[in-house]
């Protein structure tokens, strides 16, 4: 029997407040010869919501700010922005969408969207040392959320303490209770890396663990363990 090819994949690399143009370097190469040795045909674009690092960046943080809220009335600021960008050179029927910081917020809104307005059904999102923003129910399966923890496995991206995944909920006695994981993403995990928030995509020393392991490989890493089965 003739092999069935795997469908081609749109990724999009979606980046943080007062960011560099090159954070994503590195990481759109080894994401390409990762799908490459799945056989699977991917064409990668790099975003950026907020702009770049020479834009004001309190401008940046309240755009992000927009981003974070499920109402009706949020600007929605940088996920706009992301979803006119992706609509530009969107060619697949599947999408992958992988967040930094305010990145993570964007992206969620922007696939949002889309998926509202049925131009894609067929996607997943990867939100990497975000904010918490309230993940709809019926898109939780397709959210992961990964943020830096140290050497006891605490949180400690400063970054990933901000907003909320909370929301009231009922007892089996009908009494209301905060449940701080109401609205989380389907998948949260805690990366041991090197660094601060800034640094997840890093690759080179002083970025490597006692073992020589960078934080970019093991972002990629657990994207990819996430993310087996669908691609």
């Amino acid at each position: 029997m003739t092999a069935i090819k795997p469908s081609p994949i749109s990724i999009y690399l979606l980046a943080g407040v007062a960011t560099s143009n090159s954070i994503f370097n590195e990481c759109k190469i080894k994401l390409e010869k990762l799908f490459q040795s799945d056989g699977i045909e991917s064409a990668i674009h790099v975003v950026f919501p907020y702009g770049d690092a020479s834009r004001s960046v309190v401008r940046q943080v309240l755009e992000v700010k927009s981003d974070l809220s499920n109402r009706m009335r949020a600007g929605r600021i940088g996920g706009q922005i992301a979803l006119r960008k992706i609509k530009q050179t969107l060619t697949c029927d599947r999408m992958l969408l992988i967040g930094h910081s305010g990145g993570g917020a964007a992206a969620y809104q922007a696939a949002k969207m889309l998926h509202e307005n049925g131009e894609i059904n067929d996607f997943r999102i990867v939100q990497v040392g975000s904010p918490r923003n309230p993940i709809d129910p019926l898109l939780q399966d397709r959210v992961s959320y990964f943020h830096s923890v140290n050497s006891l496995g605490k949180l400690n991206d400063p970054i990933s303490r901000i907003g909320t995944w909370g929301g009231w909920s009922r007892d089996r006695y009908a009494m209301p209770r905060w449940n701080s994981l109401k609205y989380a993403p389907g998948y949260v995990e805690g990366i041991p890396t090197v660094g601060g928030h800034a640094d997840y995509f890093r690759h080179t020393k002083p970025y490597t663990d006692q073992e020589a392991v960078c934080n970019l490989d093991k972002t990629i890493d657990r994207v990819r363990v996430w993310l087996k089965g669908w691609v």
